[in-house]
């Protein structure tokens, strides 16, 4: 049997392990991907760490995958060999429970979760559902595309869905992996973007995303400063930062919402009087499905919108996972494959 080169943590906070693998087979409405890129996603931590339920190892991990149809199992008609596809945090759903019965796939209550529940994308080739592949457009490289899978998706559907409309206020809480990525979705989608961030350093970046204005959060009081500039309608809240996500409420407008990808194990702190007398609201937004994956692709590839990435080949797995728990990479790691 040919032969493959994969990444696998053989135990809760083993290092990574370079191994040999036979190439897998596509079983019944599977296909195999020959993977190009694939993304170092911080939450990759959950399964170094062992801090996910029922998780099984060896595990190969990974769920920002841009690649190729190679081969295609029994039954499946939509997809064929050589098309360019992409698998991210969706990793199957089971169709039977209420949220699938009513298409909402991603909140699916025996959701499988690609480099979690099966093996992902930090290999030469992977096992996908044919119901979880996202096609990816020509104008996206295998690079561009990988981070779009999980960061980007991320923050184009929950901004597409916050209730927003173009003209709004609308402001992105930190300027990292996903942050990059939501000052330029939410630019492109029409909305007046505020960044912020921490340092005066971070203003040009900010400005060249496509922000109208940029607050240093440590040199200004950004919720007076969102007050006077009328309350926005939604901060998007990236940074992985409870304090400093309760510290923007009061900067929300009438109905503003506090809208949280950012995933912290610390609770955020606030009154109900904060949120009774303006209407204000908090919600949190996982990523998506197939479906929302390829419109982040399509959105990418009509605006211009790109990830900022930083590279390593798949057997530099161990720098490339470091440099991203650093916070200091710009702004989304993605492991390449020979």
């Amino acid at each position: 049997m040919p032969q493959m080169t994969a990444v696998q943590i053989s135990r809760p906070g083993a290092t990574f392990e370079v191994v040999k693998r036979e190439v897998p087979e596509p079983g019944s409405n599977k296909v195999r991907i020959k993977v190009q890129a694939c993304g170092v996603c911080h939450s990759d931590v959950f399964v170094k760490e062992g801090h996910w339920p029922g998780l099984q190892y060896p595990r190969v991990t990974g769920h920002e995958v841009a690649g190729v149809i190679d081969e295609v199992g029994p039954g499946v008609t939509a997809w064929r060999r050589g098309q360019r596809v992409g698998v991210g945090w969706h990793g199957g759903h089971c169709g039977q429970c209420v949220p699938c019965r009513r298409g909402d796939f991603i909140s699916c209550q025996s959701l499988r979760i690609t480099g979690f529940s099966d093996d992902g994308g930090y290999a030469q080739y992977m096992i996908a559902r044919s119901d979880t592949l996202a096609f990816i457009p020509d104008p996206l490289s295998p690079l561009e595309a990988a981070p779009i899978l999980c960061a980007g998706i991320t923050t184009f559907n929950s901004l597409r869905h916050s209730g927003a409309v173009a003209g709004d206020l609308v402001a992105v809480q930190g300027l990292g992996g996903l942050g990059h990525l939501g000052i330029q979705f939410a630019s492109k989608m029409g909305y007046r973007t505020v960044a912020i961030g921490r340092g005066k350093d971070k203003e040009p970046l900010a400005l060249k995303l496509g922000a109208i204005r940029y607050l240093d959060a440590d040199a200004v009081n950004v919720a007076k400063e969102l007050t006077s500039l009328g309350g926005v309608s939604v901060i998007l809240a990236t940074a992985p930062n409870s304090k400093a996500m309760s510290e923007l409420i009061e900067g929300l407008g009438v109905g503003g919402k506090l809208l949280v990808v950012g995933a912290s194990a610390d609770p955020i702190s606030v009154t109900p009087i904060q949120l009774i007398g303006n209407r204000r609201s908090i919600q949190g937004w996982p990523s998506g499905s197939a479906r929302d994956s390829e419109d982040a692709l399509n959105f990418c590839a009509l605006t211009g919108i790109r990830p900022l990435v930083e590279t390593f080949p798949l057997e530099q797995v161990g720098a490339a996972y470091e440099r991203m728990l650093s916070g200091k990479a710009r702004f989304r790691v993605v492991l390449t494959m020979n």
